[in-house]
This record gives C-alpha cells, structure tokens and sequence, in this order.
C-alpha cells in the first residue's frame, strides 16, 4: 500500500513538474511574440535569405513565423496529453522529452530575435542575415510541405532564382518579357490573378481555350504549370495528317490548327510578306516557308556565319545520332537531320503562331519549353544541342551562364555544341565569348563576321565546340 502511494505520489510530481514546465514554455512564447510585435513589420512577411530594412522597418524571414507556429501548435498537443494524460512512466519521459526540446528551440529563437532587434542596421542600405531554423528536420521539412514555402539559404541558388533583366532595360524581347525568371514555380506565387484564371474551369469538361494564358505563365518563370483535370479541344475540321517523310516539307492544313488566339487564322497569312500588321514574332515568315531553301548557304567564310550540316556532321562521322535544336523554329533544322538519320528535339515556344503544332504536323518532336528551364534530358545523353538566333544580345550574362551550363550537363563527353549565328553589338561579342570559353570546349570550327541589315555595329558568331572528357 505504501509502495502504490508513493508511486502515485511521484507521478503526480512528475505531472506537476511538467504542467510547471508548459506554463515556462507559454510564458516564453508570448514573451517572442511580445518581442516581435515590437517590430514594424509583422512576423508573416516572407523574404527568401535576408531581412531587409527600408524606412526604418524591419522585414523579418518567413522561417521565423513559421517555426512560432509551429511551437504553439506542438505546445497545444501536449497540454492536451498532460491534461488527458496517461500513467505510464515512459509516456511521461517521452512527453517531458518533447516540452524540454520545445524550450530549447523556444529559448533560441527568442535569443535569434533579440539579436535582431539589437543589431539591427542603421541605414536602409545594410541587411541583417539572420535566417536560421531551429525547427527540428522532420517537423520543419513537414511545415515547408504544408505551407508551400521554401527559404532559401544557397547563395547559388539566390542567384539562380532572381530575375535575370534583359540587357536593354525596360525592353521586351520576342517572349514578350522584360526579364527571365528560373522556372523552379516561385514566380507562380506572384502571379496570382493569373494562375487563378488558369485554373478556373469545369471538372471533367472540355479545357478552356487558353493556352496563351499558360504560355503567358510559362515564359513568366511559372513552369512546371499544375495540372488540370479537364479534356483538351481539336481544331473543329481536324484531318490525319500527311503520311511520315511526305510531311516533313508539306504545308499543314489549315484545319489541324486551332487559330483562335493567334493574328493570322490561316497558314498562308504566316507565309506571305503582305500580311498588313506585321508586330509580332508572327512575321517570321522564313519560319514557316517549309522549304530546303533558307539552309543553301554561301561558302564564302567572310561572307556567311553558318556553317553547312554536312560540314558539322563530317566532324563526327556517324556518331551523331540525337540532339535538340533551340531555336524559333517550325523544325527545318531537325527535318533536314531527320534526313540523315538523326533525332532532333525541337524546343521552342508558340511566338504569336503555331510553331508547336507546325513541328507536330511535319512528323517531328516539338518540345515545349520556356528559356528558364532545365531541359528535360539526363546528364551526359545528347549528341548535340543546336541553337540559333535565339540567345542573343539581349541575354542577361548570369543567365546564358546557366543556360549553357545546362547544355553542357546533358551533352556527351566529346559532343557537339553549335552555336549557330549568336548576334549582339561589337563592344559586347568579347563578354558573350568569355562566357562560352569558360566551358573549356576544344573549338572546332569558329567564325566571327559582320551581321550586315540596318545595324551596321553588330556582329554574328558562330561555332561547333567539342566537350572535354572530365573525369
């Protein structure tokens, strides 16, 4: 009898002790939350790996918030087992255990905000670095999940996130943007109106005919886009296709194209040089001449920046077998590989016309796929990546640097990389080469001649450039 006293004694110490030790731990959760509201800017502000000052007020990282929150809810769940508790000396020890990590977090992160509130810089041009979790792994990993949110610490990766601006400020390019964000789905966040829209449509139903909407989130940076449950419209007249190889240089019907959202609702509207409003990348009407003609090439090196396929091919006799091809095209270039018996993925956008479904229609792959992607290959698998009259002048340097060193990823040891009539201004074509010469490629063919139309201060570059063996 003394004995089941006693130990109903000890567990009811226990059970005080620990009640003592939630009533610390809320006291030191409203002393941080106390100590935060001191600040002029709320906890839930997010910022990605700094707090930034401006006019005095000071933005804190979302990490925080998100680890008070999380505090308070743990704090909930094990008041509700104290008051529901069981007898059971290990449930204790477990429980005692959990509230005991939980001050130690609290105790940190109310340290880490002081910190902020002492050292906290005087002028709006410094920033405070303080972004740590000190949420355990699981609990932390589990709260990003739920919340959507990520912060980043990588300073890499900061780089590779921010906006990269066009190298003529405030001017739009082709893809009708004036910077390129990473498509890693953080600038979905910011466009929320938009991605609304997108995804507003009937269950089960036919699509909305919005694909320029998509594409509007795509070269925005928001890719990959959420998938939709909802069925994809044809063209109302759709016929089969033209028969393999007797496609490749035969002009689609008109009847396989959904015209709606584009200028020209027939094929021979892209084609003709009359066309009235020619604004757009639409009035690329060499795009959409389905001829062998635009690839007969000078010979004169001094004269011409390309280089003939059979030339670049002859350089690697037979091993030349697959590839992509990036570039504003309706896929010649990957028609007349596919000729001799090479696969060419052709990536691109739909520019104001339908070089997607123009690709298709000719019997070859279309890759849809905005300029801030990682391509969809697997490290060391292509045989060549083609690009032409697509990264130009106007790509900001930190980008192209990304860009082609994803191209090197998914090229081959001792694959080609062709560059293919790159054009930018003179005082400029020496820091686009420096760029290219930090892959280290053996060169083997290299032209650099004067692009001769109405700006007469450019120059054309281009080059097949072989990737090192690296071991």
């Amino acid at each position: 009898m003394q004995k089941h006293n006693t130990s109903r004694s000890l567990k009811c110490l226990s059970k005080s002790l620990l009640a003592m030790l939630c009533i610390f731990l809320i006291i030191s959760l409203l002393t941080i939350v106390i100590l935060s509201s001191s600040f002029s800017y709320p906890l839930f502000i997010f910022t990605t790996k700094t707090t930034n000052i401006s006019s005095g007020l000071i933005r804190l990282p979302y990490s925080i918030h998100s680890q008070v929150s999380n505090l308070q809810a743990q704090l909930g769940v094990l008041l509700e087992q104290l008051h529901d508790g069981s007898s059971d000396s290990k449930t204790v020890a477990k429980f005692s255990d959990q509230v005991l990590r939980i001050a130690v977090s609290l105790d940190k992160l109310a340290d880490s905000l002081s910190s902020v509130s002492s050292n906290a810089p005087a002028n709006d041009n410094e920033i405070s670095n303080v972004d740590e979790d000190f949420s355990e792994p699981e609990e932390s990993e589990h709260q990003e999940r739920s919340m959507g949110v990520k912060v980043f610490n990588s300073g890499e990766l900061h780089s590779y996130t921010s906006p990269k601006p066009n190298r003529q400020s405030g001017k739009k390019i082709f893809l009708g943007v004036d910077a390129i964000s990473p498509s890693i789905g953080l600038a979905c966040a910011h466009m929320p109106t938009t991605i609304d829209r997108f995804m507003n449509y009937k269950m089960y139903a036919m699509c909305p005919d919005d694909w320029d909407l998509a594409q509007k989130l795509l070269a925005s940076g928001c890719d990959p886009l959420p998938r939709r449950r909802c069925l994809s419209r044809a063209p109302p007249k759709y016929t089969k296709p033209f028969p393999v190889n007797s496609s490749l240089w035969a002009q689609p019907s008109d009847d396989n194209i959904l015209w709606s959202h584009y200028k020209c609702k027939r094929y021979s509207c892209l084609v003709s040089n009359e066309t009235v409003d020619r604004r757009g990348f639409f009035k690329c009407a060499d795009c959409f001449n389905l001829s062998k003609g635009g690839w007969q090439i000078p010979t004169n090196a001094s004269v011409s920046a390309e280089f003939i396929i059979d030339e670049v091919l002859g350089l690697k006799p037979g091993e030349i077998r697959i590839g992509l091809d990036f570039s504003p095209t309706t896929g010649t270039f990957a028609a007349l590989m596919r000729e001799r018996n090479v696969t060419i993925a052709s990536a691109t956008l739909n520019l104001g016309a339908p070089f997607s479904e123009v690709i298709a229609l000719r019997g070859l792959l279309p890759l849809y796929l905005s300029i801030g992607s990682r391509l969809p290959f697997f490290d060391n698998t292509l045989d060549i990546v083609h690009s032409t009259l697509f990264l130009d002048g106007w790509i900001d340097m930190k980008l192209l640097q990304f860009v082609l060193f994803d191209w090197d990823r998914v090229l081959r040891p001792k694959g080609l990389l062709w560059v293919d009539r790159f054009f930018c201004k003179k005082e400029d074509m020496k820091l686009y080469l420096d760029e290219f010469a930090r892959l280290s490629y053996r060169k083997l063919l290299w032209r650099v001649v004067p692009k001769k139309d109405k700006l007469a201060d450019e120059l054309f570059f281009s080059a097949v450039l072989e990737k090192p063996i690296r071991r």
